[in-house]
């Protein structure tokens, strides 16, 4: 392949694909390479998220929400529900149907928007130069006047509990169980942790989740936190903080699992190991030895605001550089640097990007925690909303948790909103969008909200920020 790119991009995950797609968009021409390969040898677009995680995890909580709901809730509706059967394969088949739906979508778009797909191994080899090898070829040497580096990340594999791909799995085998494990342990109470221990706890699992941090979800507000590890709690799920693992050894009858925590050294048994303590940037053969792109000590390759590396004409987007690994945030970086290689005007707002974790209640949270915000000196006000005094939320009989809003006590500027509760992830888009406009508390307050919706809390706890909520008492 002799021809010339304005634009190949190195990857076909969230980042990669959306990054190739918007650079065609603006009259640039633009390849994309692509290596993945499924664990049935075919070949996708999508990356991680639509493969292997985003995608087929959410595919898997909902079938296991239903479960969970038809066992524990429809009784409570007068819906009376006898004999339930699990079927893992077809929940399996379910989910398998979706993944290839959209990851077959992006083969469409790539071809309707005239993005030249190349599936095989892309590297660096220099400004303008990229090797490509595909899967069953020859390599080939592209040009192109930009390279747009977006390989995306893997899991991170403990040398005391390495992947067997059987017994011990990363958060990709843990979606492809055939049946449901009676005993299940899970190192890292992270949101792959939460979100896969929830799946297999709803489906019948016997499930404990070692954590090491003392805290739980040290990343979110404390007080969402706290009130989500209650839930969780009276759900079943064993969350063990502040315990080390030391080693994990699998044999004929489990996983042997050891690991130290304020007591001492503990030990457990399980039938299967999930290990999702993180991810790491993925790097391997991607760029040329001489290369002098620059790493930080932890793989990720060095970029400015703009996503610039130190070489001319090469980009770096999603999971390869800093800040938090999630495929929204890549997409956005995708979109950004694309319109940038165009010459548009094009930024990133890195401080309203939402977290979200898929666990029932759901958890979700934009902008600083409180006690970031306390850390910073900045005196501010804080208002809460519970979902159990919510109309909607009591007639879905999802009344757990409730929304919580931060604002400055000066300006009265929003300055973070955390919620627990029902569709927490779709709420909080209203938040998103009133910090990027650098809205009020009183500006919620005085938009009007449908009713009855799950909407209304947050509207709530606007008026909770300055002691005027209607339908609780304001302390």
């Amino acid at each position: 392949m002799s021809e010339k790119f304005d634009v190949i991009v190195i990857g076909a995950g969230p980042a990669g694909y959306v990054a190739a797609i918007r650079a065609a968009q603006n009259g640039l021409k633009a390849a994309c390479i692509d290596e993945w390969k499924n664990y049935d040898g075919s070949l996708s677009y999508g990356g991680t998220c639509l493969n292997a995680g985003c995608i087929p995890s959410k595919a898997m909580l909902e079938s296991s929400e239903l479960v969970h709901r038809a066992h524990d809730e429809f009784a409570k509706h007068g819906i009376k529900v006898d004999g339930i059967e699990v079927d893992i394969a077809t929940m399996q088949k379910r989910k398998a149907g979706i993944v290839k739906q959209l990851t077959g979508g992006i083969e469409a778009l790539f071809k309707a928007n005239k993005v030249i797909a190349l599936q095989g191994h892309g590297k660096l080899l220099g400004p303008g130069k990229v090797e490509f090898t595909p899967h069953d070829g020859a390599q080939q040497t592209l040009e192109s006047e930009h390279v747009v580096l977006a390989a995306g990340s893997v899991p991170v594999e403990l040398g005391i509990a390495p992947f067997d791909g059987d017994r011990i799995v990363d958060s990709w085998g843990a979606l492809e169980f055939t049946e449901v494990p009676a005993r299940l342990g899970v190192i890292g109470a992270g949101v792959i942790g939460l979100e896969l221990g929830s799946v297999w706890k709803r489906l019948g699992a016997e499930v404990v989740v070692i954590e090491a941090m003392p805290d739980f979800l040290f990343m979110a507000d404390k007080q969402i936190a706290k009130e989500a590890q209650r839930h969780f709690k009276k759900q079943g799920l064993d969350i063990r903080l502040g315990a080390r693992l030391t080693a994990a050894q699998a044999g004929d009858d489990g996983v042997t699992v050891r690991y130290e925590d304020g007591k001492g050294e503990q030990e457990l048994v399980v039938d299967k190991l999930i290990v999702a303590v993180g991810r790491k940037p993925y790097s391997e053969n991607l760029i040329g030895a001489d290369i002098d792109l620059e790493l930080d000590d932890r793989g990720f390759v060095v970029v400015d605001e703009e996503c610039r590396t130190a070489v001319e004409g090469v980009w770096a987007v999603g999971d390869l550089v800093r800040g938090p690994m999630l495929a929204h945030k890549a997409s956005e970086e995708g979109v950004m640097v694309a319109d940038l290689i165009a010459g548009k005007v094009a930024e990133m707002n890195y401080n309203t990007i939402p977290s979200i974790i898929y666990t029932a209640p759901e958890i979700a949270w934009v902008g600083k925690t409180e006690e970031e915000v306390k850390e910073s000196g900045r005196s501010y006000k804080v208002g809460t909303f519970s979902f159990a005094a919510n109309g909607r939320a009591k007639a879905l009989e999802q009344a757990a948790g409730l929304v919580k809003i931060i604002a400055a006590e000066d300006d009265d500027e929003i300055l973070g909103v955390h919620i627990c509760g029902p569709m927490a992830g779709e709420l909080l888009a209203e938040a998103v969008l009133a910090m990027e406009f650098s809205a009020s508390a009183e500006d919620i307050q005085r938009t009007i909200h449908g009713h009855p919706t799950l909407s209304e809390a947050l509207h709530e706890a606007a008026l909770a920020v300055d002691k005027q909520a209607i339908h609780a008492i304001n302390r």
